[in-house]
């Protein structure tokens, strides 16, 4: 991976990590992140840091798939909402074309 490298600090240890050049702030508010969510591991008595570290991925990789569902469920509603809408727009046609008088020849 070309680029620089960026040290984070994840529960008062510090890592050297690669990053991207440009993704500099990405990486360093994720690394927040986690370090955040560690600590709220930690303050719930886990013990041990790969035990902390997975237990904080864990609660992570549950965020990230229920934001997914809530994405997917909303794309899924406005599909929806496409089709309510197109089918009223087409019964308020053919409603107004029932209503156009139409002349007749005796």
């Amino acid at each position: 991976m070309s680029g620089s490298s960026l040290v984070i600090h994840l529960l008062d240890k510090e890592y050297r990590v690669a990053c991207p050049p440009g993704e500099q702030d990405n990486l360093l508010r994720a690394a927040r992140y986690l370090d955040e969510q560690m600590r709220e591991v930690r303050q719930a008595n886990v013990i041990g840091l790969e035990r902390i570290a997975i237990m904080a991925a864990l609660n992570m990789s549950h965020e990230l798939l229920e934001a997914r569902e809530h994405l997917d469920s909303d794309a899924d509603s406005d599909v929806r909402v496409e089709g309510l809408l197109s089918r009223l727009e087409n019964e308020i046609r053919a409603f107004e074309e029932s209503q156009t008088p139409t002349s007749v020849k005796p």
